[in-house]
């Protein structure tokens, strides 16, 4: 049996609080625009989900299957869109939702790529920032948490593709783990 759990960074309180603030703080600033949401798959499965019940306007849902890792805990620095959006965002205010902005080399990526499909707008709402990583200058609109420089899983982030059913955010238990 593996013994990697983590310790918890985030609660599940903690996050449906942050989450019903950022729903309405999303739902104000949209009201009245054709709003797309686009979530950034895998990761940001169980935060998207949980963001669109909390915004009460009415969207289209999209979603992009992106990948930068592939089975290291660490980035490859190479962004490859793995699925394309279904949704055609000409005109349309985007909102892209991701899981953790780190480098944010991924999140720019995607800016630059889907503002080729000339949006109104596009905006950036990420469930966890970790500024320290940052290593490219991206705009986020809205920051779930700010979190130090750690390995986190749960609540849709994995590790090596387990972890992700977690209720909550864990910093990731390396002890026994070979990177």
């Amino acid at each position: 049996m593996e013994r990697i759990f983590g310790r918890p960074i985030v609660t599940q309180e903690e996050m449906r609080a942050r989450i019903k603030e950022l729903g309405k703080q999303i739902t104000a600033d949209y009201t009245g625009k054709d709003f797309v949401l686009v979530g950034v798959l895998k990761g940001a499965y169980a935060f998207y989900a949980d963001l669109a019940r909390a915004i009460r306007i009415p969207m289209r849902v999209d979603f992009l299957v992106v990948t930068s890792y592939g089975s290291r805990a660490k980035t490859s620095g190479k962004v490859k869109i793995v699925t394309e959006l279904t949704e055609d965002i000409s005109g349309k205010d985007v909102l892209l939702v991701e899981d953790i902005v780190d480098s944010g080399l991924t999140a720019q990526y995607l800016i630059k790529t889907l503002a080729k499909q000339k949006p109104r707008s596009i905006k950036v709402c990420t469930l966890l920032s970790k500024p320290e990583r940052r290593t490219v200058d991206v705009t986020l609109d809205y920051v779930g948490f700010k979190i130090p420089n750690k390995y986190v899983v749960g609540y849709g982030l994995d590790y090596q593709q387990k972890y992700r059913n977690l209720p909550y955010l864990a910093v990731l238990d390396m002890e026994g783990e070979q990177e």
